[in-house]
């Protein structure tokens, strides 16, 4: 469980090798600027951007085209703002499914910030564009770089910048003055209240307000739901500091279902798309301790539907993550998007559902780290592109098998996904 601190650091410059101007002709488009759509248009992509969209444009010489012959739909790429995902492999993976834009919520290794990450951005990996966050902790509990007092906390905001972090995160064992100098986990000392006043940005799990706002200071956490009654309240708070909340309701989800069924987790084991889950995940999803719980979560997810519900509704800007692969049964990719059926079975609307991957997640790095927008479908944005079959506000499902992908300008046709897949298999169970 965590929270994040927003971290200045100025934007790497991107690379725009294989980023091949690009005409999508007789497309219709969900911009996600707002709930519309646009018919029969043509997109225009140049330098990694687009450059235009209309209904009277034609494309210009040189430009590969794409055609929509009327009837494909153009939308946002989409974002896992909560991964541990740190692999070229896992990175293949998200792309295959649609994921351009990943934040990486692990206390990301220096593998994955000094090679994995400019190797995508010069076009030598295939992989969404990774924001990537440095865990630390007042304890060695979660491997998380060890800060004691408040003069290592400023250091430490120098050491993320110039090793290349774009977040802090803040994890649960910070003594409340050490969290005052860095400003996160719930950081269980100081509350809720206390942190998003002092500065942090994001609540990294819905659940988290559980016990940072719900149960009272001290009090032990139980399997009884809290009185609905308060959620307007955790609304407000959210609206006054103008914090994102990771909506991951596929997480609490999946570790409730699991908790004392073992045949659960065997079941995860052994579904279809474990076969792109690397060994090393496998088998920390079977050693994993949920299965010989005992607790029983059913009426807390329900609250927490509710409480994402009343969050959309109420303006809090709800962001689409969902901890894959730490948690078993959440394959990268895949659980992206049986998060956002679990927003729409929560009665989040499609566009409020697919804001959360999408529009949400750009204006939240927009605000807290700058750089070239995306999440929208608009002019000046970064080329992070859907093309599918049917509208997706008619249904989320067309997302789960996209026609093609563009990320960051560079365009992967439906051909170039499956191989993408193919490699990812490969290399985890070479036949």
């Amino acid at each position: 469980m965590a929270m994040l601190a927003a971290l200045a650091l100025a934007s790497a410059a991107w690379a725009q090798s294989g980023a091949q101007s690009t005409a999508f002709v007789h497309v219709n488009v969900a911009p996600m600027d707002s709930e519309h759509v646009l018919r029969d248009q043509t997109v225009l992509v140049k330098d990694g951007r687009i450059e235009a969209i209309g209904a009277a444009l034609a494309a210009p010489a040189g430009y590969r085209v794409v055609d929509g012959h009327g009837t494909a739909w153009v939308s946002p790429g989409l974002a896992d703002m909560h991964t541990h995902s740190e692999t070229r492999d896992d990175l293949a993976l998200y792309l295959s499914k649609g994921v351009t834009t990943l934040l990486n919520m692990g206390g990301a290794r220096p593998n994955l910030v000094d090679s994995i990450v400019p190797a995508v951005a010069r076009g030598a990996l295939p992989g969404p564009h990774v924001y990537a966050s440095l865990m630390v902790d007042g304890t060695p509990d979660y491997n998380g770089l060890q800060v004691k007092t408040p003069a290592q906390a400023r250091a430490v905001v120098d050491l993320a910048a110039a090793n290349g972090y774009d977040y802090i995160k803040v994890y649960t064992g910070l003594a409340p003055e050490v969290f005052s100098a860095l400003v996160g986990h719930g950081v269980t000392a100081v509350r809720l209240e206390r942190q998003l006043a002092q500065g942090q940005v994001m609540v990294a799990h819905l659940e988290e307000l559980f016990y940072t706002f719900f149960t009272p200071p001290g009090a032990q956490e139980t399997d009884v739901p809290p009185d609905e009654a308060r959620i307007p309240e955790a609304v407000a708070l959210a609206r006054r500091h103008g914090a994102a909340v990771i909506a991951d309701v596929v997480t609490y989800h999946a570790i409730a279902s699991q908790i004392g069924h073992p045949e659960v987790v065997r079941a995860f084991l052994t579904a279809p798309e474990t076969a792109y889950l690397s060994p090393s995940d496998m088998q920390a999803w079977r050693r994993s301790g949920y299965a010989g719980k005992s607790a029983r979560l059913e009426a807390k997810l329900a609250f927490l539907r509710k409480l994402a519900k009343a969050m959309a509704d109420g303006g809090v800007e709800l962001l689409c993550g969902t901890d894959a692969p730490s948690i078993p049964g959440l394959v990268p990719g895949y659980s992206l998007h049986d998060n956002l059926a679990e927003l729409e079975g929560s009665h989040l609307s499609r566009y409020q559902a697919l804001a959360t991957a999408a529009s949400a997640p750009g204006a939240f790095i927009a605000r807290t780290k700058g750089g070239v927008r995306f999440g929208q479908v608009v002019a000046g944005y970064r080329a992070d592109l859907l093309l599918t079959e049917h509208n997706p506000l008619d249904g989320l499902s067309t997302l789960r098998a996209p026609l093609g992908v563009m990320a960051e300008g560079r365009w992967y046709d439906r051909p170039a996904l499956a191989a993408l897949l193919a490699g990812v298999r490969a290399s985890y169970r070479p036949d």
